[in-house]
Order: structure tokens, then sequence, then C-alpha cells
């Protein structure tokens, strides 16, 4: 048995992960290796109810504040309705798996210029840095839910629960939110992102599924410059640097 303080990474970067170290109550390793992938889940900071303390009486610290577990309180709620985000994520998480298992290119239900990009991110020969799977696996859950879900009476209903989601935090803004670690390579996400909207954009322009214009918001300008990388006309665009988009591709870009 593998000791978790010797050897806590258990998967590949470039797999689906296939086995997890269980945890306790209090979130810490119990030392056990359980198969498959970890369930996504929270842990929010969620103030307790203040309490009036009598007069010369010391308040209680514990009553300040108290972790609690999504399955108690990580939900949204409104008007009635609630979304539990740990099983909405976990859900296309499962629907994303079984889609990316499906052998046939013709039931992938996507423009052939995305089967393109996606055997490209999948399978290509990459001379240079190869994208971890949890960078193909982002990519690959917008495009599910953009050009797959539509075609499915469970993608339909999971797309309709995250609609109305962002109907009641922005009326008139779809949004979807990509949570990824720190250091596991966002901005490769968003080229892959940019390249497969732009491309599907130019070579089926009546689509209201894709565009070309796209808005990159950073905390300040050190970021902004590093993320020239997105501009496809720079000398160490991602695109090119790190063979995202096949040769015959990249000049739509």
């Amino acid at each position: 048995m593998p000791d978790f303080y010797e050897q806590p990474i258990l998967n590949s970067p470039y797999e689906a992960p296939t086995s997890h170290w269980e945890l306790d109550g209090e979130r810490q390793p119990t030392g056990t290796v359980l198969d498959g992938r970890r369930p996504a889940s929270f842990i929010s900071p969620i103030p307790a109810p203040r309490k009036r303390a009598k007069k010369g009486a010391k308040a209680d610290k514990a009553s300040q504040q108290a972790l609690v577990f999504d399955e108690q309180a990580e939900s949204l709620a409104d008007d009635g309705q609630q979304y539990d985000l740990s099983e909405l994520i976990n859900t296309i998480r499962g629907e994303v798996a079984k889609w990316r298992a499906e052998p046939d290119e013709r039931r992938w239900h996507v423009t052939a210029e995305t089967a393109r990009l996606l055997k490209h991110w999948r399978h290509f020969e990459f001379p240079g840095i190869r994208p971890f799977f949890c960078q193909v696996e982002a990519v690959e859950t917008v495009i599910w839910l953009t050009e797959v879900a539509p075609h499915s009476v469970v993608g339909r209903r999971l797309r309709d629960r995250i609609a109305a989601a962002s109907e009641q935090a922005n009326p008139g803004i779809a949004r979807l939110a990509l949570k990824m670690a720190t250091g596991s390579g966002k901005t490769t996400v968003m080229a892959m992102l940019i390249a497969w909207q732009t491309i599907n954009a130019i070579r089926h322009p009546q689509s209201q599924r894709f565009t070309r214009g796209f808005l990159v918001v950073t905390p300040g300008i050190p970021i902004r410059d590093r993320l020239r990388v997105l501009q496809p006309n720079d000398p160490d665009s991602y695109y090119r640097s790190r063979h995202l988009v096949p040769a015959d591709m990249a000049g739509e870009l």
C-alpha cells in the first residue's frame, strides 16, 4: 500500500484519473487508495449566525466561522430552485467521459472541424509540451455543452439548468465557468477554445454557435502582456509554438 506523504500523486497528468486517496470527514487522507476518479466537491467558508454576547463575556471564536461541505450548503437557491454544484459538475463530467469514449466519430455530433481538433489534441505526437488531460477535458466540456448536448434529453436538461442559473445570477448573460487548479495551464485552454471557435466560425459563418470575437479580461498589465501568446500573429503564439492547431488549419486563425 503506498504512503500518501511519500507518494501523493497516483495518476498520470495525461490520462483520466483511475484512482484517488480516500479522505476522512476532516478532509484528511486516510491512507487508503480508492478506485476511480474523486467526485467533485467543495468546502465553503460559511459565516455562523451572529450572537449577542453578554456584557463582559468573551465571544465564542467557533461561532464566528464554520467550514461546511457542499453537500450541506454549496447550492444556489432562489425562487424555490436549488442548484447543487457538485451534482451538476459530476453529472456533466460523466456525460463527457461517455462521449469521449465513443469510438465512432460519426456519433460525436460535432462539426468536422471540431472532430479534427479533438483528434489532434488527444492523439497528436506533440514534439514539445503536450496538453494535460485536465486541459483537454476542459475544452471537451465546453464543446460537449455547445455542440453535443442539444442532441440528447440529458444534455438539453443540463443546458437548461445552466441557463436558469445564469439567468438568476445575471439576466441576459449566458456563462460557463471552467474551474482549474493553479498551474494547470489555463492559457492553453483559452487558446484551444479560441482556435475551436474561430475555425468553426470561419467555415460555418451562418452558425450562431461560433464567434471570431473574443474579450480577454486580466487583473493587470503584466498578465495581459503574458497573454499575448493568445494572439495568432505573436512570435510565441501558442497555436504554433505548442502545436495546438494542425498546420493546415493554422492559417484560418
